[in-house]
Order: structure tokens, then C-alpha cells, then sequence
């Protein structure tokens, strides 16, 4: 029986098998890790703590993701992939996505408009993937 992340790679799939390389795995926590104690800094303005607390989120998904064995084609998968690279639920994903759309409006309609509430709860949802992938 194929594993979620098996169904999902392949020719034209979102996902691409590929053996993990430390390296690669240890750079992306220690980015991830840095731009979320970043992120956490309340001196900085909010678009800057969002886009930090974001980027964290997506190093930290993607190091869980290569970690098994899996590159993504796209960002967006590594969020969608959480519950199978990590054990997280929607809680979690569901917080990650509406940030990823939102950055996709600002990265191409130029229009970021992001709460302190949304900041915080991206900020608690890149902690939550933190402390799994810790675990791990």
C-alpha cells in the first residue's frame, strides 16, 4: 500500500521522490529557525514579521518534507503535505494557508494587508511545525 506522500509523486505530480541531503536539511531549520525568532521581534513593522514568520514556516514544512525523502514542485504543497510529513492537523495548515494566499497577493498584486492576529497565530502555527520537527 503507497504512503499519502508515494500518491503524490511522479511524472507531473506535485511531489518528486528524492533522497534527503543533510546539508540541505540543516540549513533549511537553521534559516527556518532564525527568521522565526525574527518574526517574533515586536520592534519590527508588521508586513516584515509576517513575511519573516512565513518564510520560517515554509524552510521549516520543506525540511520535513525533504526529510522524508521529497522535493515539492510547488510552495503551497509543503503546508498541504504537513499532516503526513509531520502528524499536524488543520490547526496548524489551516493557518499556513491563509498566509500563503496571502503572500501570493502581495508578492503579485503588490497589496499586503495582514492583522497582528494573523502575524501572531502565523507565528504560534511556524512554533507548532517547529516543535514536530523537533520531535522527529
Amino acid at each position: 500500500m503507497n504512503s499519502p506522500l508515494e500518491n503524490l509523486s511522479g511524472p507531473g505530480k506535485a511531489l518528486a521522490p528524492e533522497p534527503p541531503d543533510s546539508r540541505e536539511l540543516e540549513g533549511l531549520k537553521r534559516s527556518g529557525l532564525a527568521r522565526l525568532e525574527d518574526a517574533k521581534n515586536a520592534s519590527l513593522a508588521l508586513e516584515s514579521r509576517f513575511d519573516l514568520a512565513y518564510n520560517a514556516a515554509h524552510a521549516l514544512c520543506l525540511a520535513a518534507l525533504r526529510s522524508k525523502g521529497y522535493r515539492a514542485s510547488n510552495r503551497y504543497i509543503v503546508f498541504q503535505v504537513l499532516p503526513h510529513t509531520l502528524g499536524l492537523g488543520p490547526e496548524v495548515w489551516r493557518v499556513l494557508d491563509k498566509c500563503h494566499h496571502q503572500r501570493n497577493v502581495a508578492e503579485y498584486e503588490g497589496e499586503l494587508d495582514v492583522s497582528e492576529r494573523l502575524v501572531l497565530d502565523l507565528i504560534a502555527a511556524c512554533d507548532a511545525v517547529r516543535v514536530a520537527l523537533e520531535l522527529k
